[in-house]
Parts: structure tokens; sequence; C-alpha cells
């Protein structure tokens, strides 16, 4: 009689288990049906989000007009005018931005100028004093001058190199040089 028992709780414990794995298998599987529809639906709706937008693309550029009443076609004209709108704006401001820019670059270039012109000028007067033969009346005087101007140039250029702003700490590119006019 045990034996039975035994038997009778080894049977009864083997359809439990077969009846829990039919449960999961059958849960599962409606899991699985469930995540099909679901995702069934989201393509749809995606298509149709897709289709709306082609839609409104090829309305906005004008095609397909003809499907569209009044009161779409007016609606349709606001969002383009609000569109434009804010496009000249946008340019609006561009040029702004471009415009101070220029002016401030004419600053700068102006500034270069006139310390090119004072450096040509400054050249100018040394080459002058270079010209002036030694040999005249007071050639040693000259001489004793020029050397004098010679290390006080030096120290002016000095001190005009240090009073330019920063941008003329170093040589001149050849794209700045090129922008430069010498009245």
């Amino acid at each position: 009689m045990r034996d039975k028992s035994l038997e009778l709780l080894l049977i009864k414990a083997t359809i439990e288990r077969y009846k829990k794995a039919t449960a999961e298998t059958s849960s599962a599987y409606t899991t699985q049906e469930l995540n099909a529809q679901f995702y069934q639906q989201e393509s749809k709706k995606l298509s149709q989000q897709i289709q709306l937008m082609q839609n409104t693309n090829r309305h906005l550029v004008g095609e397909g007009l003809s499907s569209l009443n009044v009161r779409e076609l007016k609606q349709l004209e606001n969002r383009l005018e609000r569109g434009i709108t804010r496009i000249r704006s946008k340019k609006h401001e561009a040029i702004l931005a471009e415009t101070e820019n220029l002016q401030k670059m004419e600053i700068q270039l102006e500034q270069e100028n006139a310390f090119l012109r004072s450096k040509i000028a400054e050249n100018e007067r040394l080459q002058e004093l270079n010209m002036m033969p030694a040999g005249e009346q007071g050639g040693q005087e000259y001489n004793a001058f020029q050397q004098y101007l010679a290390r006080n140039m030096l120290q002016l250029n000095m001190m005009e190199v240090a009073a330019v702003p920063s941008n003329y700490d170093n040589p001149l590119s050849a794209d700045k040089k090129s922008d430069l006019h010498l009245h």
C-alpha cells in the first residue's frame, strides 16, 4: 500500500509539473503574441506618422494642395509666414554680426596702417640722414649726431612696439599684409 500511495504521489507530482509547464508555455506564448501585437500597432502608428509628415512636407513646398480645404490652406499659409519671419530674423542677426566683425576688422586695419606709416616715415628720415655726406663741414659732429639719433630711434622703436596692441607683437601674416593699404 505504501508503494501505491508513493506511486500515486509521484503521478500527482508529475501531473502538477506538467500543468505548470503547460501554463508557463501558454503564458509565454501569450506574452509573445502580446508583444507581436504591440509592435504591429506601433509599426502601424509610425507608418501613419511618416505618411503625415511626407504629406506636410509636400504641402510646404506647394505640392498636393488640391486635397486641402480653405481652412487647411490658411493654416498652411500662416505656418509658412511664421517660418519666413523666423528666417528673416535669423538672417538679420547674421548680417548685424558680420557687420560688427567687419567694423572691428576695419579699426584693426586702420591701426596697422597707421603703425606701418610711422615705420615708413621713420625709415625715410633715417635714409635722408644717411644720404648726407660725412666729409662736409661738421662731419664729425654729424656722425656723432647720427649715432645719437640711432640710439634714440632704437629706444623710440622699443617704446612704440610696447605701445602697439598685442596683434603687432607678431609679424604680420602674408594675408594681412596684402589687405593693408598705405596712402
